[in-house]
């Protein structure tokens, strides 16, 4: 099975901060400016080192004319997985409030948005979707297999996985009540 590993959020942020400012190309000093931020603070960042707040991502971000998931999001792979624990948390500076990304959609996408309740016993198989169509889905309750019908990937509450589902995929309920959130991107 092809599961990507998560990359600290620290990691995250360090690579994404040096490569859209190398894109721009930009030095750390210009950005700091830009971004109303101490030019000390942006050196850590990209360093891997720090802590920085949304407020500070998002005005790096606004400096770089990236939406913050750029900065944030983790690279995709084939079938994607976010513990429950797990994932860029990012804690706000003005309360007590945290947002983890979980995914990003693309342009040009749609998204469909369901709520599953399942039960042990038969798997849910379904067909290709049409070419490009990815499925994302949070596991509520329960445990479950998801994913491509020939490694599925087993998630127990919270956690998040990301497959495409233009190949056959399954959910298939592992303990009673199984509940989760299902998310369907298409062209």
């Amino acid at each position: 099975m092809n599961v990507s590993p998560v990359s600290s959020p620290i990691d995250l942020v360090a690579a994404a901060l040096r490569r859209e400012r190398e894109r721009l190309g930009l030095s750390v000093s210009e950005l700091a400016k830009r971004a109303r931020i101490a030019k000390s603070t942006l050196s850590q960042l990209e360093a891997g080192s720090g802590n920085p707040s949304l407020e500070t991502l998002w005005a790096l971000a606004t400096a770089l004319g990236v939406q913050v998931t750029r900065l944030i999001a983790e690279p995709a792979g084939h079938v994607h997985v976010i513990r429950a624990n797990e994932g860029a948390a990012l804690a706000s500076a003005q309360a007590n409030y945290a947002a983890t990304l979980l995914a990003v959609c693309p342009a040009g996408m749609q998204r469909d948005l369901y709520r599953l309740a399942a039960q042990p016993g038969q798997a849910r198989t379904s067909d290709s979707h049409l070419p490009g169509t990815v499925e994302h889905v949070v596991l509520c309750s329960g445990r479950a297999l998801v994913g491509p019908a020939d490694r599925p990937v087993e998630l127990a509450p919270g956690d998040y996985a990301r497959y495409a589902a233009d190949a056959r995929h399954v959910f298939e309920a592992l303990e009673p009540h199984t509940t989760a959130v299902r998310l369907i991107e298409h062209p």
